[in-house]
């Protein structure tokens, strides 16, 4: 009777294990179908013509490599001093362009023109996200900005969260004269793997955004800005990146700020990238 007892119990542990291993075979297979969903939260919407959300902005077309329009703002330096100095700004995971206008006043008040991008799949463009697709729109930006008279030497490129990712490659490929780094992360499996202790996060990511790796070999200088209360991307990963960036210009640390509070698109971080523009500047 004990011996039937212990195999009985045997079956059921075996049946018990059987079927979480299928349940979390199916839980894995739904987060590798619908990963991209948890990362990209575009908003489609088309937006205003430029000149009616920003003084003196222009609409431009982005041409991808892989055969997208892309729509943009152009936003001219005004203020004081025009620093002949471009940025282009690679946005974070949600919103569109239209979220951004403030902060591009900012910018072009201090002397810098600005190129506000949108993604495909963001902001009324076509097509849809992925680490891939969002390096290809970036470089196109980077393109219509030396059209229009700013070529890598005069252009900083700020990324915010995940824009980090975009412009971290870029500049690997094509370097500026700055990079301004918005509550970046080291790769995107660390975020993950913050938000989703329980699952095989690595395994599962398709895009990978390694920001760390792609500043290893850079001599472009830096600056990293971040808040100390970042519910999205912990405040930890940015503070690696700023010790392991090679050429890092300045930390600034946003006390008491969340990932999407007012005062990380305000002018103290635009101040920041003014900082940054006028040190490379005096350097050239």
């Amino acid at each position: 009777m004990a011996h039937q007892r212990r195999r009985s119990r045997l079956r059921a542990a075996l049946r018990a294990g059987l079927v979480l291993a299928v349940v979390l075979g199916v839980v894995i297979g739904a987060m590798w179908a619908i990963q991209r969903r948890l990362i990209y939260f575009p908003d489609s919407s088309p937006v205003p013509p430029a000149d009616e959300v920003i003084a003196g902005a222009r609409d431009v077309t982005l041409h991808t490599e892989d055969g997208l329009t892309l729509g943009a703002w152009f936003v001219p330096a005004r203020g004081r001093r025009d620093r002949d100095m471009a940025v282009l700004v690679a946005p974070g995971n949600g919103g569109n362009r239209l979220g951004r206008a403030d902060f591009a006043d900012e910018l072009s008040d201090l002397g810098l023109a600005v190129l506000l991008i949108d993604y495909r799949g963001y902001g009324g463009n076509p097509g849809s996200p992925s680490e891939d697709g969002l390096l290809a729109d970036a470089r196109a930006a980077a393109e219509a900005l030396e059209y229009l008279g700013y070529p890598p030497e005069r252009t900083l490129y700020f990324g915010e969260s995940l824009g980090t990712g975009v412009v971290a490659a870029l500049q690997a490929e094509r370097p500026p004269a700055g990079l301004v780094l918005r509550s970046p992360f080291t790769e995107l499996a660390d975020v993950g793997s913050h938000h989703y202790p329980w699952l095989p996060v690595r395994v599962l990511l398709r895009d990978g955004f390694p920001v760390l790796d792609h500043l290893k070999d850079s001599e472009v200088p830096v600056t990293v800005v971040y808040g100390d209360r970042d519910s999205v991307v912990p405040s930890r990963l940015s503070a690696r990146v700023a010790d392991e960036a090679p050429s890092l210009a300045e930390e600034l640390v946003l006390q008491g700020a969340d990932h999407n509070d007012p005062v990380m698109f305000g002018p103290e971080v635009a101040r920041a990238v003014a900082r940054l523009a006028a040190s490379v500047d005096k350097g050239s």
